[in-house]
Order: structure tokens, then sequence, then C-alpha cells
């Protein structure tokens, strides 16, 4: 059996050539990103039941390949780097386990047993896709490569939301059909207007997917668009953004403008000074033109906003806000346990609310840690000289804040791709840390495609 090794590349202290050896993090990390946007949330192998997502199979596999690459790691692989993603991540899980014992020892009905023991490998899977992608991105070229294929992921499944949209298919019914798979979801409509949901099986999440990668996209764009010397082929790698810009603004969604507005706000100081006004003006003439040839569009959008306090979701929100101590009362410090909350109690429609009714005061806290960690991280690549990590890290730090932001609109980790998006997400933030503090990457600027370009 050959060694697994996490870092996909040795690099050449005297030669600056960088080789492979054992097997790629960043291939493995793709694997899950395919198995992740590709295959519609909803399906299932249906002898496996809900353990049965391929993405969260293939979770569970990278955790494995982590733990025997960990144990075969010599001392001479990798100076030791503190990692507080790491470290908070395992926390928050943790309190998941000891959270989940106490409330099988308190008993449970049987429909929450095993709702509960999903949740809890779903959560182990998503900790692998995270500890593979901290301890095996070590590289600058890795981390863009990875952010490159995730922004071109999202462009994809933005065209497929854009297609869905315009024909009010769902495009991705045939996976049902499969034998062996079953599937769930499917398209949905308000005001009258098609709501897209990609391969996910909410709106919410494909809302919450595209535009949490959108920072990731515009990075991309920024990096080769503005700074290649191919004038016109820089314009290229415009089009992912565009995409996913235009799926934002016909969602018919709060939460997916609201995720939009946060990402792009949050890029803008990473634009060039003297690129702003074009961008800011292009993308106000694009939302111009889409909303004139979309009927009734306009006006649905304004009302999600103009009627927002007395929107049925609005004040179910509202009203879980004032029941928040009922639900915490039997258990204030490590709740009622993880995945046990079932809607039948209530919906909160909002992740962190629900964090601190399943996992407690220490749930909350470790999972608010566990966001800061990730963009703390992320922002360490302000230490560095070289321009692609600085905006590497910018554009991840900015995805996860807009993660963040909106799972207080939905509850988040109840949905397989946004809670994947989310670990995977934090896990880059974490191999910015990684690679800027074991100064892997070069003082001088990079001036070729192996020096860490966006490609």
């Amino acid at each position: 059996m050959p060694t697994l090794h996490l870092s996909s590349r040795i690099v050449s202290a005297s030669s600056g050539v960088t080789a492979r050896r054992g097997v790629d993090a960043v291939t493995m990390l793709t694997v899950y990103l395919v198995l992740l946007l590709a295959i519609p949330s909803g399906v299932v192998i249906t002898a496996l039941g809900a353990l049965g997502r391929p993405s969260l199979i293939w979770g569970l596999v990278l955790l494995g390949w982590w733990a025997v690459a960990r144990l075969q790691m010599r001392t001479s692989d990798a100076r030791p780097v503190f990692q507080p993603v790491r470290f908070t991540v395992v926390a928050f899980l943790v309190i998941i386990l000891v959270s989940y014992a106490v409330a099988m020892l308190r008993g449970q009905p049987d429909d929450q047993v095993s709702p509960a023991f999903t949740a809890l490998i779903r959560m182990l899977s998503w900790a692998g896709v995270l500890l593979v992608a901290v301890d095996g991105i070590r590289t600058v070229t890795d981390l863009a490569s990875m952010v490159r294929r995730i922004g071109i992921g999202a462009g994809l499944l933005a065209a497929l939301g854009l297609l869905q949209f315009l024909t009010g298919q769902g495009i991705v019914d045939f996976f049902g059909t499969i034998p062996g798979l079953s599937m769930e979801g499917g398209i949905q409509e308000r005001a009258g207007v098609i709501r897209s949901s990609g391969t996910a099986i909410h709106p919410l999440e494909y809302a919450t997917v595209i535009t949490a990668a959108l920072p990731l996209v515009i990075a991309a764009a920024i990096s080769r668009g503005f700074r290649s010397n191919r004038s016109h082929g820089g314009l290229w790698y415009w089009l992912p953004a565009g995409l996913i810009s235009i799926s934002a603004l016909v969602a018919v969604s709060r939460s997916a403008i609201i995720g939009f507005a946060v990402a792009v706000i949050s890029m803008i100081p990473a634009v060039p000074a003297r690129f702003r006004a074009t961008v800011i003006g292009t993308g106000s003439g694009i939302a111009l033109v889409i909303f004139a040839a979309t009927p009734g569009l306009l006006s649905a959008t304004m009302r999600l906003f103009s009627g927002a306090a007395l929107d049925p979701s609005t004040q179910s929100r509202t009203r879980g806000l004032e029941r928040i101590p009922e639900f915490m009362s039997t258990s204030p410090l490590i709740g009622s346990g993880f995945g046990i909350f079932l809607p039948r109690y209530y919906v909160f429609d909002n992740q962190w609310v629900l964090i601190i009714i399943e996992l407690g005061v220490l749930g909350l806290l470790s999972f608010l840690a566990f966001f800061v960690a990730g963009i703390w991280s992320a922002r360490q690549s302000r230490r560095s000289s070289n321009s692609n990590i600085r905006l590497l890290g910018h554009a991840l730090s900015a995805s996860l804040f807009t993660v963040a932001v909106l799972f207080a609109f939905f509850d988040g980790l109840s949905f397989p791709i946004a809670g994947g998006m989310l670990f995977l997400l934090a896990g880059l933030c974490g191999s910015v840390h990684t690679v800027v503090a074991a100064n892997i990457v070069s003082d001088a600027p990079p001036t070729g495609r192996h020096k860490g370009v966006i490609r």
C-alpha cells in the first residue's frame, strides 16, 4: 500500500521546482466538490437512506484518509503550525458528542434517535473535509487551484439555476429515475416567479452556496482579468461572477439578495481603485436589464422587503426568538442534542438559534469561535508580501462571513450543500494560515502560472 501524504507537492529549496508525491489533497477535495455540487443534494443511495448521500460518504472517506495520513506523517514533513480552525472544530465536535450522549441517556422518542445519529455522522463527514483542507493545502498554487475550482463549480451551478428559471423545469430530475437512487426536492415558485434551486434541496441552500462563492469568483477575475496581459481574454473570468449575480437577482429571495450584497460589498476593497467605478456601473446596468426583461420580477423583489413585517416567515422567525428560553430551559449549557430538535417542535429558520437550542450556550460559543477562527486565519494573509495570497485570504474571509450572515436566515447545517461548502471554505481559510506561517509563499510577486495566480 503506498504511503499517503496530505501535502500534494514537495518544494525544492534549491530549485523552486514542485514535485508531486503520494495522494493529492487537491484531487481528493475536488472529487468532494463535484459530488457536492453536481449531484443533487436530495439524491441518496436508497439502501442507505439519509446516510447515502455521495458527498457525505466521500467526506467520511476523507476523514479516514486524513487519519491514516496523520499517523504516517514524519516530523520532517511540515513545521507544526497552530491551527485555530482545527482547534475550534474539534471543540465543536466534542460538545456535539457530549450533547448527543447526554440526550441518549435521557431517553428519546424513536423518531428522534435516527435523525440525531445521521446529524452526528454528517458532522464527522464535514470535519473530514475541513481537516484535509487545513492539513493538505500547503502551497499557494494548491490553494489557488481549489478556489478556482469552487468558482467554476458555483458558476456552473448558477448557470443551471438560470436554466431552471427560464424553462421552469428541474433539469436534474433524471437522477431520481436511476435504479438504486431516490431523490427529494424540486422547483418552487413565489409570487408567480420560478425559484431556482440548482442541485440544492431548497432555494435558500442554493442562494447560500452561490453567494458564498461569489467573493472567490471575483478574486479569480481580479487576479486574471485585471492583471493579465491578455486584456480581452481576461474578461472571460468575469463570466461566472455575472452568472452568480444574475441568479441571485432572479431568486426572489431576501436571503439571496442580502447574501449577494454582503459578498459584493466585502469584496469592493479588493477591486483595484481604478476599476471600481466600472465594475459597480456594469453591475448596476446588468441589474436594470434583468428587471426590465423579466416582467413582475422587480415588483416581487420589492415586496419581499416592503412587506417583510407582514410576511409569515418573518413573523415566525420573530416569534421564535421569544421562545428560545422555553426550549433551552431543560439544558442551557449543552442543549437538547444535535439533530434532535425536529421541525414538529418549531421551525426557526435560523441556524444560530437552532445551535443554542440543540447545543446550548457552549455550543453557540464554539460555533461562533469556529467562524471567528476561520476569518482570522484567512486574514493572516495580510502578513504576506505575495499579492495573490493576500487576495485569496481576503476572498475566503468574505465568503465565510457571507455564510455566517445567511445562517441567520435558515438552518444551514440541515442542508448538505450549505453545510459542506461551509466546512470546505473554513478549511481553506485555515490553509491560508498554514501557507503564510510556514513561509512557503515566495516574497517575490508571482509572475507565472506556478506562482499562485488564480487561473
